[in-house]
């Protein structure tokens, strides 16, 4: 458990959680890659961890003072147990549809740019909320080992 989620606490608790991991800074966040013996040039990413707006990716308002949004490419079928089916995909800069508010802390919702993908958001979480979250990270790191699996034969 994190008692109180910061960007830095939720990655060491992911890596000190997932073996094989590692993190890689790229396009304005910090991705967790699963990547044992570093055989792939990156890995599979499982996780990611935005701490501001991107030029495609500004719903959420990351440019208000310490917000971060903890992002996991959770399974088709978790997904569809919190959300209903995911929504279509949002043309380039744009934003999935649906009932949510990606600028509320604290409140899991699909990506706002990849819930068409079966990844989940939630901004500033709290411990709670990310021990709630335990299932649908546990699912997404296990979906990056068999795609790692596959990748390196």
């Amino acid at each position: 458990m994190v008692p109180d989620p910061t960007p830095d606490s939720v990655i060491q608790h992911l890596l000190d959680r997932f073996d094989g991991t590692r993190v890689v800074e790229a396009w304005g966040e910090r991705s967790i890659f699963y990547n044992p013996g570093h055989k792939l040039p990156r890995g599979v990413y499982f996780a990611t961890v935005k701490e501001k707006d991107g030029d495609n990716d500004k719903a959420s308002r990351l440019d208000r003072a310490g917000m971060f949004r903890l992002n996991v490419g959770t399974t088709r079928p978790l997904f569809l147990e919190r959300f209903g089916p995911p929504p279509a995909r949002p043309g380039k800069g744009g934003v999935i549809d649906g009932p949510w508010d990606f600028t509320a802390p604290d409140i899991l919702t699909p990506h706002p740019v990849y819930g068409w993908m079966s990844w989940v958001a939630v901004l500033n979480p709290s411990a709670n909320t990310l021990a709630d979250m335990d299932e649908l990270i546990e699912a997404a790191f296990e979906k990056a080992k068999a795609s790692y699996k596959k990748k390196v034969g």
